[in-house]
């Protein structure tokens, strides 16, 4: 490294240069940094590509004996998460990604802050990061701009689950891929905003225009150490359920290791965001501008329910709709879950429908 273009805390733009590597003895360049923002500035710098060849892509954190282990066990440390502190990879997680097993539950690498005191006590001030800083923008707008309301429905998908189960060992024995309960409902979506376009729809405040979308590009949310990344999986009208089972592991991989493009974080047209697997009943998921609707997906539990007369136990889940009332209707946004729960809770209209 012959020169650093930055100090420690400052913040970068994209395209600015961050460092220059050479040759020893070798001249260092003058790379001055960019006067202004480029255009993609705002965006999460989780799907930025290096800008230029002085950039230095971010390496995953690990100690040289476990980068070691990894290239002896032919696992590549960037397609694994770390359990360790700060993200940082373990030998334990090389192993157990060697062996094939479970990558661990994302790990937040929190920066180390500066400890001070306050009148109430010690605290530690740690930098908001750039990320963080697009989310609650990003958040803030929303709630600024959208008229919020959450619509709950709930769905017996005791039947979905059967059909999962049964296909799920024949679909991975025939494709290699793996296969979850996610595309149904993307399916299950899709469907539904084929039969209720306003929320597939958003609106350009500029010329008092609501612009219907003909196509169906949908918005996965992703939890990832640093924040809430959104990939879409673009025309999901058109893949079936292992083209829709294989992009979303993809794409959701690649958003925890921040290899995303702008391209695939761009140009929804409604997001889904599965909050079952963390837990809870239910929650209010706040609306991705500029879109008009966000579709919660909650736990799937057990449950007795009355069925023909006689308790039973079912697997029973919440299904929630947030939405723009500006230009949606509480019955509209009633009518679109009741039809949605109906596709997941008889698999076999679902399947007819596809």
């Amino acid at each position: 490294v012959l020169k650093l273009h930055a100090d420690a805390d400052a913040a970068i733009f994209v395209g600015d240069a961050l460092v220059t590597i050479g040759d020893t003895g070798e001249e260092v360049p003058d790379v001055p940094a960019s006067s202004e923002p480029s255009e993609s500035a705002d965006a999460p710098s989780a799907a930025e590509p290096a800008a230029a060849s002085t950039v230095v892509a971010r390496r995953p954190l690990a100690t040289p004996r476990t980068r070691a282990l990894a290239r002896k066990l032919g696992v590549d440390l960037s397609m694994i998460g770390g359990s360790g502190s700060g993200g940082r990879i373990t030998d334990d997680d090389v192993q157990r990604a060697a062996a094939g097993g479970s990558p661990p539950s994302p790990v937040a690498a929190r920066p180390v802050g500066v400890p001070a005191a306050t009148a109430d006590g010690e605290v530690e001030r740690v930098p908001i990061t750039h990320l963080r800083k697009t989310i609650a923008n990003a958040m803030r707008a929303s709630k600024d701009n959208a008229a919020h309301v959450t619509h709950v429905d709930e769905a017996d998908v005791t039947d979905l689950v059967a059909h999962y189960r049964r296909s799920k060992p024949v679909i991975e024995e025939r494709t290699g891929v793996r296969l979850t309960l996610l595309p149904f409902f993307i399916k299950a979506l899709v469907v539904t905003l084929e039969k209720y376009p306003i929320f597939n729809a958003s609106v350009d405040e500029e010329q008092q225009e609501i612009l219907f979308k003909k196509y169906y590009n949908i918005g996965v949310a992703v939890d990832t150490p640093e924040g809430l990344i959104v990939p879409v999986l673009r025309d999901a009208d058109r893949k079936d359920m292992v083209e829709l089972a294989a992009e979303v592991a993809d794409k959701a991989e690649r958003a925890r290791s921040r290899e995303l493009t702008l391209d695939e974080i761009r140009g929804g047209s409604c997001t889904l965001t599965n909050i079952g697997p963390l837990g809870g009943v239910f929650a209010t998921p706040i609306i991705n501008q500029p879109e008009l609707a966000i579709v919660g997906l909650h736990a799937i539990k057990e449950r007795p329910e009355v069925v023909d007369g006689e308790i039973a136990i079912r697997k029973m889940m919440y299904l929630s709709i947030s939405f723009d009332h500006r230009y949606i209707d509480g019955a509209e946004a009633a009518r679109f879950m009741s039809d949605m729960v109906r596709l997941v809770s008889e698999p076999m209209v679902l399947m007819a429908r596809l």
